[in-house]
Order: C-alpha cells, then structure tokens, then sequence
C-alpha cells in the first residue's frame, strides 16, 4: 500500500473521487461522508491537504485535512468560526487499518488534531496526546428496543416512562400527536430556526444558528443531502399547535439528532417537548428498521433518559513522541 500526499487544487474532482469510493467503504458513517465533508469546503479548507491510500492503483481510503498553525486538522479548518459545524463520529474515508495508517501518515507532518474521533482512531493514530478532552455520547439501541418488544420506551426507567407518558397525555389534551418528516427541509428548517433560538437566549447563550456561516453551511447542506435521504426536518405536533422540530440525519441505519427547536414557551407545566419529540422520533425510527438513535456527544437528562448506551468520543490533539512537546507530554504522565 502507498500513501500519498498532495495538496488540494479542484474540490469538485476530489468530490467525485470522494462519492465514488464511499460504497466500497463497509459502514462509514454521515460525518465521512462528502455531504458533510465536502460543504463549502472551499471555504472551509483554505490550506487542505489530501491523503489517499492506494494498493495496485485502486484507491482504498482518502483523509482531508487543514494546515493551520503546524497542524493538520481532520476535516475541519482549525478556525472555531468555521468548525462551529461540529464533526462528530469523525474519520477518514477508510477501512479501520487503512484510515489508522492515513492518520499515522499525517502525524508524520507534525501535529494532528482530531475533533469526535472514536477512540480506536486515537489510537490508531500513534503520538503521544498533547492535549485531549471526551465526551459521551449517548445512543438508543432501536434493535435491542425491538427486542424487548415494548416501544421506544420499554428499556426507560419507570421514572422516565412515567415523565414521557405524562407529557404525551398533556400535550394529546390539544390535540392527536403526530410526527411528520417535512416535504420540504428548508422549510422545516426555517420554521425551527426561531424556536432553537428564543430557547438558547433564554439562557443566555446565542444558539447554533446565530451566524450568518452557520445559516448558510446548514442550507448548503440541506439542499446537497435530503435529496440523498439523509437529512431529515421532523415537525412533532399536538393537533395544530407546534411542539417542535428535529433536524436529524440519516445514514445506513444510524439516526443522527443534530439539532432541535422546541415551543418551550408554550409548553404547560407537565410538558417536556424534547422528551416527547425525541421518543416518537425514536418510535418511528424503529418502524422504519433503523439500528441507532444517536443523540450525539453531551450528557443532557433527555438524552440519558432514552438512551441504553454511550460511545466515548475524542477531542484530541497528537503530537510525535520524540517532538519536544511529545516529550514533555510523556514527563509530566510519567510524572503523574
């Protein structure tokens, strides 16, 4: 196998090369994918870099990076403006042993920052981690629900069952529930923009969407990957009255809850709108055959109230063992 590097000078072909050899990789997931990789990407890579692996001329696996600052960064930029898409499930287009040697190759370039990586990929990367943060992630397992044969609910605990059955039998007081996937995602996407936000600055903070970038990163999304199926805008009602939207993508079994905007407002005193969405979501996720209801990293109570496991997720940056950093990083953990 051979690994080569090469700046790049035409993202519409590496896009081309890109889509090409996602079906030859078994279970790559969304955040590898071009739709999310190749978005705006001439915006968002001013310095890229690729990294392809090859055996006899057949392409086996492909890694963008940025260069900034001495790093290469895995699909991102390492600007905070424009990586506040956050990446999660993050990779190279690889198999495992392939995507680890293409990590193991960009560490030869000097540092390596890797945003929602698996912790097999960290590790497969080689290098010595200069600086590192995890965080959970939590997940329903729809298979194992459809195992126990009770729901979205059977594997919840008694106290979260009787929260969710409660909330459901307030809202259905306005009207029947129902959860519908959106003919039109911008559409959807519009109609949730103001309840995301008039939710976040009620605490105080800006909201996912607050920049223009983040508004156009999202369409441009949007408009490249619902006509591949694998964006979905859900708008969960109670009769005529809006209880919220759920921007969710979708790829090869797995259900991504991106992000939501919920009628906090609105919601009565036994209301939870987050729990009640995100279970009739996961309802009709498992209806549909999917195996993974991913909430994605962060610890909030509606997500480890319908979740039955958690994936460990890496935000790291790698440096070479014998760098001084590497070996400063080694002291101080030996030290320790």
């Amino acid at each position: 196998m051979q690994i080569h590097l090469s700046p790049v000078q035409d993202f519409a072909a590496l896009g081309r090369m890109w889509r090409a050899l996602e079906p030859e990789v078994a279970g790559h997931g969304f955040f590898q994918s071009w739709s999310w990789v190749g978005c705006l990407a001439a915006e968002r890579y001013p310095d890229p870099v690729l990294l392809r692996a090859e055996q006899e001329g057949r392409l086996l696996g492909l890694a963008l990076f940025n260069r900034r600052g001495g790093r290469l960064c895995l699909a991102e930029s390492g600007d905070a403006t424009l990586d506040a898409p956050f990446i999660e499930h993050n990779a190279p287009l690889a198999p495992p042993g392939i995507g680890a040697a293409l990590l193991r190759a960009a560490l030869d370039q000097g540092r390596l920052v890797l945003s929602g990586v698996a912790e097999g990929s960290m590790a497969g990367a080689g290098g010595i981690a200069w600086r590192a943060q995890p965080r959970e992630a939590p997940f329903a397992d729809l298979t194992a629900l459809r195992a126990a044969g009770q729901g979205p609910l059977g594997l919840c605990s008694a106290n979260a069952r009787q929260q969710i059955r409660r909330s459901d039998r307030s809202y259905a007081a306005r009207g029947a529930l129902s959860i519908t996937c959106l003919a039109d995602p911008l559409a959807g996407f519009a109609a949730m923009l103001p309840l995301h936000q008039a939710s976040w600055e009620a605490r105080g903070k800006p909201g996912a969407f607050a920049t223009d970038w983040m508004r156009r990163f999202h369409h441009a999304l949007i408009t490249e990957a619902a006509g591949r199926g694998e964006v979905e805008l859900l708008r969960i009602a109670a009769g005529e009255s809006d209880i919220g939207y759920l921007y969710n993508f979708r790829h090869q079994g797995r259900v991504h809850a991106y992000q939501s905007g919920f009628d906090q407002a609105g919601a009565g005193r036994h209301e939870k709108p987050g729990l009640t969405s995100h279970s009739l979501a996961i309802g009709r996720a498992m209806a549909a055959g999917d195996s993974i209801y991913d909430f994605l990293a962060g610890a909030d109570r509606y997500k480890l109230s319908l979740s039955q496991g958690s994936q460990t997720l890496w935000w790291v940056e790698l440096v070479r063992p014998w760098t001084w950093r590497g070996m400063a990083r080694r002291a101080r953990n030996a030290w320790r």
